[in-house]
């Protein structure tokens, strides 16, 4: 039992380490949360702005990591132009930029006034 739990972090690791190895927004989502957390240092944010700033940058990498998913999902079930698959691709875009904009909304709620 305990051996399948611990197949299955494996797995889950191995996901991560491929998401970041291979998608070119994975490595600019990193790039700004390591931003992030380097303007929130050194402005010395408190620990109720870096559960915002967390939460923030997680639901942009797994909601990255969900589009990317769908978008490869989608490309093998057909290579072909198909109406149905671009709205479904779009609409997974689409949950990246929302999540993306909230984050933005929370930089600037947390850092604006420290840094201006």
């Amino acid at each position: 039992m305990l051996k399948t739990y611990i197949h299955a972090f494996g797995y889950a690791i191995s996901g991560i380490v491929s998401f970041v190895r291979t998608e070119r927004n994975a490595k600019l989502h990193l790039t700004a949360a390591t931003a992030a957390c380097v303007v929130g240092a050194y402005v010395g944010i408190a620990a109720t702005e870096w559960l915002g700033v967390a939460s923030a940058v997680t639901i942009v990498i797994v909601s990255e990591m969900i589009n990317s998913t769908i978008e490869k999902l989608c490309n093998k079930i057909t290579t072909e132009q198909d109406s149905e698959i671009a709205v479904i691709k779009d609409i997974a875009a689409g949950f990246v930029l929302v999540s993306s904009l909230y984050a933005l909304i929370i930089a600037a709620i947390i850092f604006v006034p420290k840094l201006f």
